[in-house]
C-alpha cells in the first residue's frame, strides 16, 4: 500500500491514508459553538484524507475544558453543519470525535452541578478554569442506571454529529477521559456489570460503540483506543490485564463491522496492537502518540509494510494546512507552536503558512 493511495474506511472515502488526529485547541468559545476560526482551520486541512475533529462534548457535564465545543445544542449542530459544509467543498473527509471527559473537568468549566466518573476518585493533579488552576474535585460516582444513561447520550451525539453533515463518528475511549476511566483497574473500583473483571470493565466501550453504530451505521463508526498510555491516572500497568481488558473490546466490538480502528500506541507494530487489530478486523490507524512525533518517513513506512491502513498525525497537521502536498513532494515542514496550541485566536490555527505561499516569501 502507498499512504497516498485512495481507500475505503466502511462508509468513508479517503483520498490518501494520511488522517488529521483529534486535536483538543479550544477555539469554540464560552458555548461551544464553532466560529469563523474552526471554519476555516478545518477547511484548510480538507486535502488530509480523513479529518477526526477535537474531541467534542455530547453532554455539557461531559465538557473538559473551556472553549472545547460540544455536539447537544441546535447553535452547535449548526456551527458544525458550516465546517463540514467548508470540508466537503474542498473534497474533504471529516468525522467528529466524541469525547466525554468523565472526571477531568470542574464544575466550574462544565457549569453544571456535579462531574461524573466510573468511581468517586478524583483524577490526579489540576485542571485550568476561568479563575485559575484548581484542584480535580471528586466525580460523582454513577449509577447503573446512569452509565446505561451515558450510552444514550453518545447516540444522540452520534446523530447530531450526522444532522450537522459529518461523514461519521469516533467514539472516544482513550486518553484518560470517561470511557477510558472506566477500562482501568485504578479509577474503576466498581462492583457492578461495568466493574471488576477486565470484560466488565470493557463493557462500557463495547456498548457505545455498539449503540453508536446501531443508530447512525458502523460504517460511519470508529473507536480511538490508547492501551497502556497511563494519563490523567487511568493507569493500566498490568500487561496481563491490559491484555485481557483490549482483548474483550476487541471481541465485543468485532462482530459491529465498523469503520475503523484508530490506536494510540508507541509500537503499532508489536504483537499486541497487531492483535488488537486482527481481532477487531477493521482498518486500522496508527498513531505513535504524544511523546514520539510520527515523521513522513515512518508514516510512508508503516503503511507501505502493512503496518497500519493509514496514519494519523497532530502536530504536523497543526503546523501544515497542506502536510499531504508537502509529504507528496517531500518538501520542509513549519514547525509547530506549542505556546499556541491552546488558545482563543488566529495564532497558530489558521496562520500557518502553506508550501505555495511559503515559496513566495521566501
Amino acid at each position: 500500500m502507498n499512504i497516498f493511495d485512495s481507500a475505503q474506511f466502511g462508509d468513508l472515502q479517503l483520498r490518501n491514508r494520511i488522517v488529521m488526529a483529534p486535536l483538543t485547541r479550544t477555539r469554540a468559545g464560552s458555548k461551544g459553538i464553532p466560529n469563523d476560526l474552526l471554519v476555516e482551520h478545518y477547511a484548510q486541512r480538507a486535502g488530509l484524507g480523513l479529518i477526526v475533529t477535537e474531541g467534542t462534548w455530547p453532554i455539557q457535564e461531559g465538557r473538559s475544558y473551556p472553549g472545547q465545543p460540544g455536539i447537544e445544542t441546535p447553535e452547535q449542530i449548526a456551527g458544525w453543519k458550516r465546517v463540514t459544509d467548508a470540508v466537503h467543498a474542498e473534497g474533504g473527509t471529516i468525522v467528529m470525535q466524541l469525547m466525554h471527559g468523565g472526571r477531568v473537568s470542574h464544575t466550574d468549566i462544565s457549569e453544571t452541578p456535579r462531574i461524573v466518573g466510573p468511581s468517586a476518585i478524583a483524577a490526579p493533579g489540576e485542571t485550568h478554569t476561568a479563575n485559575g488552576k484548581v484542584a480535580m474535585p471528586v466525580p460523582h460516582e454513577l449509577t447503573t442506571d446512569e452509565v446505561r444513561e451515558v450510552v444514550a447520550t453518545f447516540v444522540q451525539a452520534a446523530r447530531n454529529a450526522i444532522e450537522a453533515g459529518m461523514d461519521g463518528v469516533e467514539v472516544h475511549g482513550a486518553n484518560g477521559y470517561l470511557v477510558h476511566e472506566f477500562m482501568s483497574p485504578v479509577s474503576n473500583v466498581r462492583t457492578d456489570e461495568y466493574g471488576g473483571s477486565p470484560e466488565n470493565r470493557a463493557r462500557l466501550a463495547v456498548e457505545v460503540v455498539t449503540a453508536v453504530a446501531e443508530a447512525v451505521g458502523a460504517g460511519r463508526t470508529g473507536i480511538r483506543l490508547s492501551p497502556s498510555h497511563n494519563i490523567q491516572g487511568v493507569l493500566e500497568e498490568d500487561a496481563d490485564d491490559v491484555r485481557a481488558t483490549y482483548t474483550a473490546i476487541a471481541e465485543g466490538i468485532a462482530p459491529v463491522g465498523i469503520a475503523f480502528l484508530d490506536v494510540l500506541h508507541a509500537e503499532p507494530a508489536g504483537e499486541f496492537v497487531q492483535h488488537l487489530r486482527t481481532t477487531v478486523g477493521a482498518p486500522f490507524i496508527a498513531n505513535t502518540g504524544f511523546a514520539s512525533v510520527t515523521t513522513r518517513e515512518e508514516a510512508i513506512g508503516y503503511v507501505a509494510d502493512g503496518v497500519a491502513d493509514a496514519v494519523a498525525t497532530g502536530r504536523a497537521a497543526i503546523a501544515n494546512p497542506d502536510l499531504v502536498v508537502r509529504w507528496e513532494q517531500d518538501a520542509g515542514e513549519n514547525t509547530p507552536n506549542a505556546n499556541t496550541f491552546y488558545g482563543d485566536s488566529a495564532e497558530g490555527y489558521t496562520d500557518y503558512p502553506t508550501l505555495a505561499e511559503a515559496r513566495v516569501d521566501a
